[in-house]
């Protein structure tokens, strides 16, 4: 009946347990495209590259848990093959941040809260993004790039939504932080394990089936409002 009324007068609605950790959380965990940002990088760059509508269905059948991941992103990547690794600075310049987000992140910085990127998408972008924001930890896939050109393969482990989780208890182990006091940020399918790990595990703007499936959703609000699951009273309470 909440979420009802959540839905119809656009408010966020959410029952946290009321324990010891509830306002002693000490670091938190943002998946990256449509989380921090308000777009799919691989989308964009896709776009950039002339195959937008071929990985864009790609995308929207991953991040609703109806593809497998691993699968999917070296199908995406396989298609931009060939595409100049200089194009990618442009696209990060114009990458559309989600609202409240450097709020935000200020408000938890001041606070003492580590904060990490664990992303499905691009090493580029998340590093960028670590940089600009003074972020603690950034993880993702590593695009191969060879003589200034994406080869279409990724190097490495792929950031899956296993390896997720894991990344988000070894952030944890090496800060000595109770996975009682993390909080995870996603909106995929891919972050489910990862917002399941965590302490608070908040589905942000997310897709249905992570909604059904997360603790807790944010559906409404800038990201701010996640503040109040916090227990902090708003953006000037840090000031």
């Amino acid at each position: 009946d909440l979420l009802m009324v959540s839905n119809e007068h656009s408010v966020d609605v959410a029952f946290l347990r009321d324990n010891v950790f509830r306002r002693n959380k000490r670091l938190i965990v943002f998946d990256m495209d449509s989380t921090l940002i308000q777009t799919e990088v691989i989308d964009e760059m896709a776009e950039v590259h002339g195959v937008g509508d071929e990985i864009k269905a790609i995308t929207e059948a991953a991040m609703n848990g109806e593809l497998d991941f691993n699968e999917s992103l070296l199908q995406r990547v396989g298609k931009l093959k060939g595409m100049e690794a200089a194009k990618l600075q442009n696209i990060l310049d114009n990458l559309p941040l989600t609202p409240g987000v450097e709020e935000f992140i200020k408000t938890v910085q001041k606070l003492g809260y580590k904060l990490a990127i664990i992303s499905g998408g691009f090493s580029f972008f998340a590093n960028a993004l670590k940089d600009k924001f003074n972020l603690n930890y950034a993880f993702a896939n590593e695009l191969e790039i060879v003589d200034g050109k994406l080869t279409g393969n990724v190097s490495g482990q792929i950031v899956n939504a296993e390896h997720k989780a894991t990344l988000l208890n070894l952030i944890a182990q090496q800060e000595s932080i109770s996975l009682e006091q993390v909080v995870a940020i996603g909106d995929g399918a891919n972050d489910l394990p990862m917002l399941s790990a965590a302490g608070l595990g908040i589905a942000f703007h997310a897709k249905e089936v992570v909604k059904k499936s997360a603790g807790q959703h944010m559906s409404h609000g800038p990201m701010t409002s996640i503040l109040y699951f916090l227990g902090i009273p708003g953006v000037e309470s840090a000031n």
